[in-house]
């Protein structure tokens, strides 16, 4: 006897920003159906003969407006079969680091407004994407006291210092800068640059690169990363 099987395959993105110290995850308004008016994460159904990959790009593109270099996925959330009223529906979570200096939103198809909001301030979303936030945070914070990221989330060329304040805020512990130094700069993926800048009231500061060929190559071959607090 063959078996019935009507369950519908979903993505969806934990996009996070980071500007002024503060970290920001990118939510969508929606446009129709039963979760229309209240925010949530972009996202949507996997077409016929998409990736999952694939899927997610599009949702980001066609929801706010943006494309991600740094994407990863984070969980797959189907565990409460009825998480979404309208079917039985299975989605794959990925998470993503933009700088949100570098892109424009737009809301389109299925969104009605596209907005950064502080994680500090997220307000309660559609189907279960305020838990997915949550384990995107996390992921996020793990991720952060084993293999050096986040470098997607700052400007091209950025003081030493910006690097340092991103991994406080994101971990919310003060690290042991010295010891947080010396081991970024030991795995060679920062290059120094000739310019200087003005960082509040002290003098300027060095200004460094992000080497991506470098850190992809660390990755590859495996390297570890820990992360000392004061």
């Amino acid at each position: 006897m063959g078996k019935t099987q009507n369950i519908k395959l979903a993505v969806d993105a934990v996009v996070f920003g980071y500007q002024n110290n503060q970290l920001y995850v990118l939510l969508i308004k929606q446009r129709f159906g039963i979760a229309k008016g209240l925010w949530s994460l972009p996202g949507g159904f996997v077409l016929n003969n998409e990736s999952l990959t694939q899927a997610v790009e599009r949702e980001l593109h066609e929801e706010a407006g943006i494309k991600v270099n740094y994407l990863e996925q984070l969980y797959t959330f189907g565990d409460d079969v009825k998480r979404d009223t309208r079917n039985h529906t299975v989605s794959v979570a990925y998470f993503a680091l933009v700088n949100p200096t570098k892109w424009t939103l737009k809301a389109d198809t299925d969104a009605e407004d596209a907005q950064w909001f502080p994680i500090t301030k997220i307000p309660k979303l559609a189907y279960d994407h305020n838990k997915i936030v949550k384990v995107g945070i996390e992921r996020l914070k793990g991720k952060l006291t084993y293999q050096p990221i986040g470098f997607d989330l700052l400007d091209k060329e950025f003081p030493f210092s910006d690097l340092e304040h991103l991994y406080t805020t994101i971990l919310g512990k003060e690290i042991d800068r010295r010891n947080f130094r010396k081991k970024m700069l030991s795995f060679d993926i920062l290059q120094e640059t000739n310019k200087m800048k003005k960082v509040g009231s002290g003098r300027p500061a060095k200004l460094f690169t992000f080497n991506k060929q470098k850190y992809n190559a660390l990755v590859k071959d495996g390297f570890h990363f820990e992360i000392k607090y004061v």
